[in-house]
């Protein structure tokens, strides 16, 4: 299955003609996300551990977590559309 995405992928970028830093771009923002998931799943449990008790420091600490992943989901969002509206939209004669 990875080589059938693998393939799939690089045909979507030649049809789109999409540069390699364009899809290294891609590649790095959809890294940031998951680190993000990551680490806001990681301290969601160590306060939960820490603080089984409601309290309102660890609801920020939660928040602020949250946020990230916000910030980041945006951030990967945003060069998406950077790389992808002009290519994509040329290709559907727009």
């Amino acid at each position: 299955m990875g080589s059938e995405m693998c393939i799939r992928d690089r045909l979507f970028a030649r049809w789109l003609r999409i540069e390699r830093f364009e899809w290294l771009a891609i590649l790095l923002v959809i890294g940031i996300v998951w680190t993000a998931e990551f680490l806001n799943t990681a301290l969601e449990v160590i306060v939960d551990l820490a603080s089984p008790e409601k309290h309102p420091l660890a609801r920020v600490g939660k928040d602020v977590g949250a946020a990230a992943v916000l910030i980041a989901a945006i951030l990967a969002v945003t060069i998406g559309l950077i790389v992808f509206w002009e290519p994509l939209l040329a290709k559907l004669g727009w």
